[in-house]
């Protein structure tokens, strides 16, 4: 069910507001600050010194004695001819990605954190009020509570008064989680709200401006504004835009009511892929797995004649965590990534051509991806539709958004992604992709299929969520301040 309409006008007020409770030179100025003050050290070490994660002789995983977190483990995945052998993350816990958001003057603003992972390449990023595993905050660390977690663990001990706008568990990055998921949630706070020193109230509008600059905003938080569910919002009311520089089409297009038959359409095709999957997946200990290996020190273990990525070993302190020191692995990619979305428009709407992919840790087999979703050292052929978009990433040709945004940072060490927005007119679309987007992996859909679709959980993938996170039809400053 919608928030009532006053609330949603205040959502799309934020979303157009490019100033709210502070100026935006200042929560800058705020995220610098804080990362000059954070005292960071991080510095590899070998496996054996990386206690309390060992490698376990029965198991072959990498894990610590608690079994908490997460483990280090070999997956082996085959299809006829074709097979894959590489490390996994196992981490079966649902963590919280969470906001509180509050309602300032008739304009909607998010409590935002500025955090520091282990694996940020920049240190401090603007991240969601709350981003915790099950093992954080049921403290299995030892270390603190972490804060406005009242604000989402409901349990009956009458905390702050709420309401739930956004409650969805959503997939992780599937070519490194074996079936990972985290809780997307939205709340609407209706008392008084601290803010501590490490967070800030921000609008939409604030927020989009920010993940204008490389890994400024944190994968969690671009998760989370890809799941407000806009199109099952509504639009603004009359006048609740004017003046604000708005593309009328695009807002038409994100505040559109889904079609059941194009939905259909859309289910159809990821069933599909379901069902006729005939690959068999195995998890193995590190040791079965052909081809990896530890360093001659210890310090990673990895593909002898290159992969996309290796996993890493590392002591980190960290100033104002809920624990100072520790130690852990990280997967380390060897190379940037590239994600584009391709976006077709015509007098008709606006549609995005998606993909229905297959990766080896997906929860339910297959999801919806990006145009392009290409590894570091992927030794793929690329096909047509592929080709067709690297081609364009060189020539420039309709590049709307183009920034290297970071992998969330508590499990990947300094891993960056080129997230890009590709607009064509529907001629020009037709003539590059009209082919293949009448296969079965390829198809153009709209934002409110994309959007009704992201309800069920686990259709789209996290990489084609935080690109459509990146959409943004009101006109903001290019600024581009150095941090």
């Amino acid at each position: 069910m919608a928030p009532d309409k006053q609330t949603v006008d205040a959502f799309w007020r934020s979303w157009a507001a490019d100033e709210g409770l502070e100026p935006f030179e200042a929560l800058l100025g705020w995220v610098r600050e804080r990362n000059e003050a954070t005292e960071v050290s991080i510095s590899r070490v070998p496996l054996e010194r990386c206690d309390p994660w060992r490698l376990d002789g029965a198991t072959g995983r990498i894990g610590n004695p608690a079994g908490s977190f997460f483990q280090v483990a070999g997956l082996e995945v085959a299809e006829g001819e074709r097979e894959l052998a590489q490390p996994v993350l196992l981490q079966g816990e649902i963590g919280y990605l969470g906001v509180v958001a509050k309602v300032f003057d008739g304009t909607a603003h998010f409590l935002m954190q500025a955090k520091i992972e282990p694996g940020n390449v920049n240190r401090v990023q603007v991240s969601p009020t709350i981003q915790a595993t099950r093992s954080n905050f049921l403290r299995l660390h030892g270390g603190g509570r972490p804060a406005y977690l009242e604000y989402f663990l409901r349990d009956g001990s009458g905390g702050p008064r709420t309401r739930t706008l956004v409650d969805q568990v959503q997939s992780e990055q599937s070519s490194r989680f074996l079936g990972k998921r985290n809780r997307n949630v939205v709340v609407l706070a209706e008392g008084e709200v601290e803010a501590l020193p490490s967070h800030r109230w921000m609008t939409v509008g604030q927020v989009k401006r920010l993940m204008r600059y490389p890994n400024l905003v944190n994968m969690d938080t671009r998760t989370v504004l890809s799941c407000i569910p806009w199109s099952l919002w509504g639009p603004p009311s009359a006048g609740v835009l004017e003046g604000g520089g708005a593309d009328r089409q695009l807002v038409d297009s994100l505040a559109g009511q889904p079609d059941a038959f194009k939905v259909a359409r859309v289910t159809e095709r990821l069933c599909n892929a379901k069902m006729f999957d005939f690959s068999t997946r195995r998890i193995v200990g590190l040791g079965e797995l052909a081809d990896w290996e530890f360093d001659d020190d210890a310090t990673a273990f990895r593909h002898r004649e290159g992969y996309p990525f290796s996993v890493g070993f590392f002591d980190i302190a960290i100033e104002g965590r809920e624990v100072a020191r520790w130690r852990q692995p990280l997967f380390e990619a060897q190379g940037m990534a590239t994600f584009a979305l391709v976006i077709s428009r015509s007098e008709e709407g606006v549609r995005y051509l998606v993909r229905v992919r297959r990766e080896p840790g997906c929860f339910d087999t297959a999801e919806l991806s990006p145009t392009l979703q290409r590894e570091a050292g992927c030794s793929d052929e690329p096909d047509s539709a592929e080709s067709a978009v690297l081609a364009l990433l060189e020539s420039g040709e309709g590049v709307v958004r183009d920034v290297v945004l970071s992998e969330e940072g508590g499990r990947f060490y300094c891993e960056e992604n080129r997230n890009v927005l590709i607009e064509l007119d529907a001629e020009r679309a037709e003539e590059l992709f009209g082919d293949v987007a009448r296969s079965k992996d390829y198809l153009w859909v709209d934002y409110p299929t994309l959007c009704l679709l992201n309800t069920s959980n686990n259709n789209l993938n996290i990489q084609l969520r935080n690109l459509l996170s990146l959409i943004d039809p009101f006109e903001r400053p290019e600024d581009r301040m150095l941090l």
